[in-house]
């Protein structure tokens, strides 16, 4: 439809930053008790302690496995105390994706159960684009700039974008923008952790490790989303 390609160009996307800014200023103002902390998706977000970093995973078993979405096949892998990994498959081999894993928690046991996945992708990309019920877990491992960003970027609203700036600014490290797009890029749980609400300041994508087209293809989804057709007959 005209309407979703109109949320990929780049004039959308200034825009969309212009209007993001305020909404995101409230948001972070607003504190831990804000119900949009945690933007739209009902997240939990919980970081490995300095013991349990160190450790690398000894101890833990992960399942993990490959299931359809709305934007690709993806692989997922959860812990006991959330989901630790999201990765859409297309761009990648098994072997790379088994890679990543490890490479995030190397002592871990892998499970790989395709069956129990498809189950919790059906609640991390719910049909109707709504959850309900429990909030979904997230057991992330990074150092503390790293868990700074990410927490930051779950407090994005859906269907706005913001900055390498914007979180830096709002992180409390105005100067650290440069960081910043690097922790963005190590986000071990894309799409979750929506790092592809982070743009450039002049209304360009920008790069993604999902790929960019992908990244616009979630930026226009959330865009429609928020902004409901009222009259479809418009847009045929």
């Amino acid at each position: 439809p005209k309407r979703f390609l109109q949320y990929l160009t780049k004039e959308y996307a200034k825009k969309l930053l212009d209007e993001s800014r305020n909404i995101l200023d409230a948001t972070y103002d607003a504190g831990l008790s804000s119900p949009g902390r945690l933007h739209d998706l009902f997240i939990q977000c919980e970081a490995v302690t300095p013991g349990e970093y160190k450790s690398k995973g000894q101890g833990l078993e992960i399942v993990y496995g490959v299931s359809p979405s709305p934007f690709g096949d993806c692989m997922i892998a959860r812990t006991p105390r959330g989901i630790c990994a999201l990765k859409f498959v297309r761009g990648h081999s098994m072997e790379e994706l088994d890679g990543f894993l490890r490479s995030q928690w190397p002592k871990a046991s892998l499970k790989k159960d395709d069956t129990v996945i498809k189950r919790l992708a059906g609640l991390v990309f719910p049909f109707d684009g709504r959850r309900a019920g429990a909030p979904l877990h997230l057991y992330v491992r990074g150092t503390n700039f790293q868990i700074k960003v990410w927490e930051a970027l779950t407090k994005i609203p859906l269907g706005s974008t913001v900055t390498y700036e914007d979180i830096a600014r709002h992180i409390g490290l105005p100067k650290a923008a440069r960081a910043v797009g690097t922790a963005v890029g190590k986000n071990p749980i894309p799409f979750l952790i929506p790092c592809h609400r982070v743009i450039r300041k002049m209304g360009e994508f920008g790069n993604y490790g999902e790929g960019p087209d992908r990244k616009k293809a979630l930026i226009g989804w959330e865009a429609a989303k928020k902004n409901p057709l009222t009259d479809i007959r418009s847009e045929i």
